[in-house]
């Protein structure tokens, strides 16, 4: 067996159901097995940390090949919000928390959460729209400067 892992930081970069999930059970996988991690949130991937917006995570029914229905049938009015309560429903079954506790749990373990500063300043947020397990907003050149030495997910 190689080396272990001591770091992990992973990017969240779309703010989808499945967009937003793979990184946040990442990084929960991660810090459950004494791996540091940090979680950057980028574009719309700021959802997931963003007060206002968080509670209303959907998932993507349209042109999302992993539902194996026709495009149009994902762009139907409510098709959106029955895959997201079918997923949410199918979730909770297997105890994986709603993306506000989610992020809390994370932020809880001593995982850091950051905002990438160029996301913030294009949607014109600001520190106040961010839930408080977010720890900072973060360049680019500041996150890989903490990331070094460890490993880079982009989900």
């Amino acid at each position: 067996m190689g080396d272990s892992i001591e770091k992990v930081s992973i990017i969240i970069s779309r703010g989808s159901l499945e967009g937003i999930y793979p990184g946040l059970i990442m990084a929960n996988g991660a810090r459950s097995e004494g791996i540091d991690a940090n979680v950057f949130f980028t574009f719309f991937g700021l959802d997931a940390i963003h007060k206002s917006r968080q509670k209303h995570i959907k998932l993507a029914s349209v042109g999302n090949p992993g539902l194996h229905f026709p495009t149009w049938i994902g762009g139907l009015p409510g098709v959106s919000g029955l895959m997201t309560r079918y997923m949410t429903g199918r979730m909770a079954k297997l105890d994986i928390p709603p993306v506000p506790e989610f992020i809390e749990m994370i932020g809880d373990t001593g995982a850091g959460l950051y905002a990438c500063k160029a996301s913030v300043d294009l949607f014109g947020f600001g520190p106040e729209d961010f839930v408080d397990p977010v720890k900072d907003i973060l360049t680019v050149g500041e996150f890989y400067k903490m990331a070094a030495g460890g490993h880079i997910v982009f989900t």
